[in-house]
């Protein structure tokens, strides 16, 4: 009997249940995972009809083996189905490429609520707005938001820094509602102005802009100008703002829009935000390119798209047609999520089939960006490889660079560029331990060294192997690193990056000779960036290392104190802090005893008065 014949009669034995099924390969690796309402049915069908989807063909022909959970709900099945795909990132499960990378602006669950920046999605009960097209554009918003309603700007802690420091000029100019300052707002009045913070940043503007107006009126009645001024400009900013905000849908209408393009080789899924009948926000994610992108497979990732606290819709359409029982588990799962109705659905006509068209020709066209840019980075590739003498265009480049701040902290920094691209979650570093500051020699043998030991070992990054292998150096670092790769039996080529005396990359050598690339801008650009962001990558590392090392250091100067107990007490208040302590306040600590509290508190006295 073949392997589909035996996997068919498997899969017919299934029960007529909802549940979770998870495909494995010949060494038993998870390379997918699904769900169904009816597993015999749907697992079945994997190996009982040809696949019209060569990307599903592909998948099924890997298949060796299959497990499967059985559930009592679509639900229960769907949420299992979530997990698993996050806990083993099946290869043919369908992602979002670098999703990371987009920044948010999240409303922090504290008990007075913080508004920052981001590029990660957390489900800690944080509320997050975008994703944006770019930091610049999410950074535009915050401030415009934090400038419209006064909330702070600085890095303040409440309520720990109420009343710690005197609050900043921002207060004085009624910029700021200075929580900092003791009974100036109290903690339901700030809130209530976070709460409506949030609701402008999620495209809710009209109802905002009428209370501001009335705000305003109302102070100017009470003769109270400033105020009213205040207001006018705020009402100003805020216009400002919507008028970015294309006017796309009745005024009433909140909806989300999803739709998908795909080609053997690319895959984009673009959305469109809609808050009270304006476009406010759109974005385009290039999906993984090996996985089936079938309407469930989508579906799934749509769920995904709304994990860690983006606001949902009460209306989320879709450009392809799924089954009905797939939309309305899916509406289903996120009217639970959300709290209130949410419908998901395919728009045949009217407005709405006009925006999910609008969604499809961006994901195309940011199809056919990504593959221009794709072809500009091959032909870089390619012209690199054939000017240091490769077989093939490398896939995987790892550069190396080495930062220290005196004889100490010396850090080697690994930046990894990936068919292209640089990837910012490969990167790695090496606190070089045997040698000191004045030998980079040494220390980029020890890196080198280390990381070559973990090739083939499964972990992330460093066990892949390198298809080529760039130095921050010249011809003696290529030639200290080279004998290390034949004593451990490593066929990788390895050049490095020679700078001219303003810093510039003029060429590249392999120990022996120098190849000219000043004249070749694409790979001129290309090796310029990987060598500047290594060197980033080095110096920042370093410089955290050595603000480690001297934070901790001057505690450790205080009498009675070691590193237990210096970080003990960085864990309960900053260095700046600690040095204005009250000696009651430092009794206050766990874990500090009534001599340690007197020691820091004298210590940082006596330098105070020597200053």
């Amino acid at each position: 009997m073949s392997i589909i014949e035996t996997l068919r009669a498997k899969a017919n034995s299934l029960p007529e249940a909802p549940g979770v099924y998870i495909m494995k390969d010949s060494s038993e690796k998870i390379i997918y995972v699904g769900k169904s309402k009816r597993l015999k049915f749907r697992v079945s069908s994997y190996f009982s009809q040809n696949h019209t989807s060569p990307k599903t063909a592909r998948m099924v022909s890997l298949v060796r083996d299959f497990d499967y959970i059985v559930c009592k709900t679509e639900i229960e099945a769907l949420t299992l189905e979530n997990v698993l795909i996050k806990k083993h990132s099946p290869k043919y499960n369908i992602k979002l490429k670098d999703a990371k990378s987009y920044p948010y602006i999240k409303i922090t669950k504290d008990e007075y609520p913080k508004l920052i920046v981001t590029r990660e999605r957390k489900s800690d009960g944080g509320k997050y707005f975008g994703p944006y097209s770019s930091a610049s554009a999410a950074y535009t918003a915050l401030e415009t938001v934090k400038k419209i309603f006064s909330l702070p700007t600085c890095k303040r802690t409440f309520p720990k820094d109420i009343g710690k420091e005197r609050p900043c000029i921002y207060r004085d100019m009624g910029r700021c509602v200075a929580p900092c300052v003791k009974d100036a707002i109290s903690v339901e009045d700030y809130n209530s102005t976070v709460k409506t913070a949030a609701h402008v940043l999620d495209g809710n503007v009209s109802s905002t802009l009428s209370s501001l107006t009335e705000e305003m009126m109302r102070a100017a009645e009470d003769m109270n100008f400033e105020r009213a001024a205040a207001y006018r400009d705020s009402i100003a900013a805020l216009k400002k703002l919507a008028e970015k905000q294309k006017v796309v849908a009745d005024a009433k209408i909140n909806r989300d829009v999803f739709a998908l393009y795909t080609s053997e080789t690319e895959g984009v899924l673009a959305t469109l935000t809609i808050r009270e009948g304006s476009l406010v926000g759109k974005n385009e994610f290039m999906l993984s390119s090996e996985a089936p992108t079938a309407p469930e497979d989508v579906l799934n990732l749509i769920l995904n798209y709304y994990e860690g606290g983006i606001s949902i819709p009460k209306e989320v359409m879709i450009d392809f047609k799924a089954e009905d029982e797939d939309t309305e588990l899916l509406s289903e799962y996120l009217t639970l999520v959300a709290g209130k109705k949410v419908t998901v659905r395919t728009p045949e006509r009217g407005d709405g089939r006009a925006l999910c068209d609008m969604a499809y020709e961006n994901a195309k066209e940011a199809a056919r960006q990504y593959r221009l840019d794709g072809e500009r980075e091959n032909k870089s590739l390619s012209r690199l490889a054939t000017l240091l003498g490769l077989e093939f265009p490398p896939e995987r480049i790892e550069a190396y660079d080495i930062s220290n701040i005196g004889d100490e902290n010396i850090v080697a920094s690994m930046v990894v560029c990936l068919g292209g691209k640089m990837k910012r979650s490969e990167y790695r570093t090496f606190k070089i331990a045997t040698t000191d500051g004045r030998d980079d020699y040494a220390s980029m043998r020890e890196a080198i060294t280390r990381r070559l030991s973990h090739i083939g070992d499964g972990k992330a990054s460093l066990g892949e192997r390198p298809n080529l292998i760039l130095l921050d150096g010249g011809e003696a670092h290529v030639n200290v690193i080279k004998p290390i790769l034949k004593r451990m039996n490593f066929d990788i080529p390895v050049f490095g990056m020679v700078k001219d005396d303003y810093h510039k990359t003029r060429a590249i050598t392999d120990g022996e000779r120098e190849i000219s690339i000043a004249t070749e801008m694409n790979v001129y650009a290309f090796v310029y960036n990987i060598q500047e962001e290594a060197h980033r990558f080095a110096y920042l590392n370093s410089q955290n290392a050595k603000l480690k090392s001297l934070t901790r250091s001057s505690l450790e100067n205080i009498k009675g104190i070691g590193k237990k107990k210096a970080k003990l007490l960085l864990s309960k208040m900053s260095l700046s802090d600690l040095k204005i302590a009250e000696y009651e306040k430092l009794l206050e600590i766990d874990g500090i005893s009534e001599r340690d509290a007197k020691n820091v508190y004298e210590y940082f006295r006596e330098i105070a008065n020597q200053e």
